[in-house]
């Protein structure tokens, strides 16, 4: 038996490269310029920037570089293969991207930086993606001592997050600890929210097969279910199909053009991999 080499498809680099590159807008845009660090690699980054005048890209690649060892000692080379490519094109997007403040306001930057770090890092787990940086020490304690990787990645950000209290005091700890939150709420609705589908059945007594016909001429993805009636007790069948929002106003025109008294259940559909929605 031949296993069939995995291939990324063009939309898989799309949202690599675009994920990295929309955090790295958040850091030169909106963290960087003031001097908020909000976790990871590249809080580490901007905290020794402002201490020290360290050029933040080269920091990255440093602390990356370091954590990249760690995975390949502790890890291994699966793990290495996941996080190595983000780790390192990081930091060469934070060089070859302008940096310069976009708003004098520091509560506007933290809540859009936030946002697009947010949006950056779920568009890299949709894909099971990694910038690397400080995801890598979660996984080791993991494997080692069976901690919660969500847990320790937080307490390794909180430990960044504080440090900015020897940069810009007391409020640089606030805004850094509220753009965690935005960035927080931000990756759960990107993750659920913007990829939402309608799951559709539908029932009908009297025309169910011109229905069908119509779903498989106009629609991908259908599924005949047997079912048996609540009340009646009789076999009859129900049909699934998932659609994009867009489709969904259509889709039931065209049901109730068949058959006005067609049963419809719509629910909510948070994710779809396959068929024509490859990512």
């Amino acid at each position: 038996m031949t296993i069939k080499k995995q291939t990324h498809t063009w939309q898989y680099w799309v949202f690599f490269l675009g994920g990295l590159e929309i955090i790295t807008i958040a850091i030169n845009f909106f963290y960087a310029p003031i001097n908020i660090a909000a976790g990871g690699s590249t809080g580490i980054a901007i905290l020794v920037d402002a201490v020290w005048g360290i050029n933040r890209s080269i920091m990255v690649l440093v602390v990356n570089s370091l954590l990249l060892i760690l995975a390949t000692v502790f890890l291994g080379k699966e793990t290495l293969k996941k996080v190595a490519l983000g780790s390192l094109l990081l930091p060469v997007l934070m060089a070859i991207t302008p940096s310069f403040k976009l708003t004098s306001n520091n509560m506007l930057a933290v809540i859009y930086g936030g946002i697009l770090m947010g949006v950056g890092v779920a568009m890299l787990y949709r894909i099971d993606a990694s910038a690397g940086g400080t995801t890598i020490p979660p996984l080791i304690f993991k494997k080692y001592f069976y901690l919660d990787p969500a847990i320790t990645l937080l307490a390794l950000d909180m430990i960044i997050i504080i440090l900015n209290i020897f940069v810009d005091g007391i409020e640089a700890v606030l805004l850094a600890a509220f753009s965690q939150i935005i960035t927080t709420i931000t990756m759960r609705y990107t993750e659920t929210g913007l990829d939402k589908k309608y799951q559709v059945r539908i029932m009908s007594n009297n025309h169910l097969a011109q229905i069908k016909q119509m779903l498989q001429q106009d629609y991908d993805g259908l599924t005949v279910y047997n079912v048996v009636g609540g009340y009646s007790a009789e076999d009859k069948q129900q049909l699934v199909i998932v659609v994009d929002p867009n489709e969904y106003g259509q889709l039931v025109a065209k049901v109730r053009a068949i058959d006005g008294e067609a049963f419809i259940i719509t629910e909510n559909i948070a994710k779809v991999h396959g068929g024509k929605w490859q990512i």
